[in-house]
């Protein structure tokens, strides 16, 4: 099959020489990400369901979901919860096969626990939330683009998917500074919840990182056990970013306190989502990760659509994965490339409207000596689309 990839030079100041960039990452605790996370837990388990009783992946899409904020009282050494946070689980699912029901709601609940439990260490799930669960059938009409074999299934929306590769410095240590404070960091610093963003700015050779992270009041006894874990947490995220460059680093973490005045970003749960904080899937990370103005993106929200014909869902990880790879193939000799990759409904995802690589080329390098490699990578990934639902089913590709 002859698809529609194009190769072009891409017109732009490479990402490392631009005066400007910033990078930003919402944490595993943040509500944005936590409702990502549920979507796309949910639509896991939904998935393992049809594949266990039908071997077949059937429609559904639970990418609406979404968190209203609980009320708390946090304080040193302690603090309780007032009010539950209120999480709503809505999309569509194939409900009924051959006129037997399935158990979707059951198993979606199921697995929105499971995640929080997993994710939310300090949360009391079963005393401090109110799980809903609204998922109901879906459109006929959207159903129906699941009736053809896996390498011909039809594009369920018009839509497109972006990604970039290889990351810059910047977006390197914002990536990597959230997954160190709620990985490795965690056993040396329970006080820090897992409600953690990053924000970085690098201006010229400077960059300044921004972490607000949720304090858990019942590890820190007082204000100065919170100072200290504060400068601790500062002083060992400085560290870890200069594993990943040799440009000058800035540190602040959070910003708003104001000890004067007795103000300190102290929580119960470690969540912000406890009092007041709202979250909504798409609003967070794009499915590289991180947000990041300074590249395209897609406003598409990748989390719990389904992974087999929803292409906001598969082109998003499609459009990374090609870059990464596009990056590789061309080692040195590519130092950016932007991938994007325009659906039609109805029409087969393995051959989109335009898979559009653009590249940055080292000095030396002609167009003509890396196209045919590229085209290559473009088409080897599209020959099959089934690689990118395996990958999502089986849990070994991130959405946010």
């Amino acid at each position: 099959m002859k698809r529609n990839i194009f190769v072009e030079p891409l017109a732009q100041t490479y990402i490392e020489k631009q005066e400007i960039e910033i990078v930003e990452r919402k944490g595993i605790g943040h509500p944005d990400s936590i409702a990502d996370g549920l979507a796309e837990s949910v639509s896991r388990s939904l998935c393992n369901m049809y594949l266990e009783k039908y071997d077949h992946i059937f429609h559904h899409n639970t990418d609406e979901t979404q968190i209203v904020g609980g009320q708390s009282a946090p304080k040193f050494g302690g603090g309780v919860v007032l009010e539950p946070v209120y999480i709503l689980l809505v999309g569509r699912a194939t409900t009924e096969v051959d006129g037997e029901r399935l158990p979707y709601r059951s198993v979606a609940i199921k697995a929105a626990r499971k995640y929080l439990k997993k994710h939310c260490s300090h949360l009391d799930v079963d005393a401090d939330v109110m799980l809903d669960c609204m998922i109901s059938k879906g459109s006929v009409d959207l159903m129906g683009v699941y009736d053809n074999k896996p390498k011909d299934f039809l594009s369920n929306d018009t839509s497109f998917g972006v990604g970039h590769a290889p990351f810059s410095e910047t977006e390197t240590i914002v990536l990597d500074a959230e997954q160190y404070i709620n990985g490795r960091l965690k056993k040396s610093m329970p006080e820090v919840g897992e409600d953690v963003k990053v924000m970085a700015a690098r201006i010229g050779n400077k960059i300044n990182i921004t972490v607000a992270a949720a304090m858990v009041g019942k590890e820190i006894p007082d204000s100065d056990h919170y100072k200290s874990v504060v400068q601790e947490l500062k002083d060992k995220v400085h560290k870890q970013a200069e594993r990943f460059t040799e440009r000058e680093i800035n540190v602040d973490v959070n910003t708003a306190d104001d000890y004067k005045k007795g103000i300190y970003y102290l929580t119960v749960t470690g969540l912000s989502m406890e009092n007041g904080d709202d979250g909504s899937v798409g609003r967070g990370n794009r499915a590289n990760g991180l947000i990041t103005p300074y590249r395209p993106m897609s406003m598409e929200a990748t989390s719990g659509k389904n992974p087999v014909t929803h292409v906001g869902k598969i082109y998003n990880l499609l459009s990374n994965q090609i870059a990464q790879d596009v990056a590789k193939v061309g080692g040195g000799d590519i130092l950016e490339c932007h991938v994007r990759l325009l659906s039609q409904i109805g029409m087969p995802i393995n051959n989109p409207q335009a898979a559009s690589v653009k590249v940055k080329l080292a000095d030396s390098v002609k167009m003509k000596d890396v196209k045919s490699d590229i085209e290559g990578v473009v088409d080897g990934w599209l020959q099959d689309t089934s690689k990118i639902t395996n990958l999502v089913v089986k849990g070994k590709i991130g959405t946010f």
